[in-house]
């Protein structure tokens, strides 16, 4: 299970995981708009990391970024986490 705190968006944190095929799994929104989240959460859901990563980034809402936007973004952090842990 991987916490990413948001920045500049309703939501605080988002929380998921990431299978050994490398795709997203259990991605929730802490805070935010609830309904629109929860589908996003749905539609990634098994989806391969770069491909989310490609689809929500730089989608804007307010400051310059928005939900899906920071979701890129953790997948971005998260990737670089786990490659310098390598």
């Amino acid at each position: 299970m991987y916490t990413y705190s948001t920045k500049g968006t309703c939501s605080r944190q988002i929380i998921f995981d990431v299978d050994e095929e490398n795709k997203v799994r259990n991605v929730k929104f802490i805070g935010g708009c609830s309904g629109n989240l929860q589908g996003v959460a749905k539609l990634v859901e098994g989806r391969p990391v770069d491909e989310v990563r490609t689809l929500l980034r730089g989608i804007k809402c307010r400051n310059n970024t928005s939900c899906p936007d920071q979701l890129s973004q953790a997948l971005d952090e998260y990737l670089k986490q786990r490659s310098q842990q390598q």
